[in-house]
């Protein structure tokens, strides 16, 4: 197999593109379905269904990664969400 630089460049860029940070959202006995599904929607431009398929998650197993992408993103998502009485941190993958 002969080296080809072409693909190691190609294979640095993606490495230098892939999300270090992930948005995970955690479960209460407080929010609502509904509430949280519309604060995904609103907020991390989740589809109806995306949103509902992640509030099914966090209820079944306590928590559930909702976004991946850069620290100052997902951080200004996290307040917003915080703000609302939802309880969301990010977290390095």
């Amino acid at each position: 197999m002969s080296f080809n630089p072409k693909h190691k460049e190609e294979v640095d860029i993606l490495d230098k593109t892939e999300s270090k940070y992930h948005l995970v959202l955690y479960n209460d006995d407080i929010n609502t379905f509904d509430w949280v599904i519309l604060t995904l929607v609103q907020i991390c431009k989740h589809t109806f269904v995306q949103a509902e398929q992640c509030a099914w998650i966090v209820h079944h197993k306590g928590k559930c990664s909702v976004k991946n992408g850069e620290f100052d993103e997902l951080n200004s998502m996290k307040i917003a969400i915080n703000k609302r009485g939802i309880e969301a941190k990010v977290e390095e993958l």
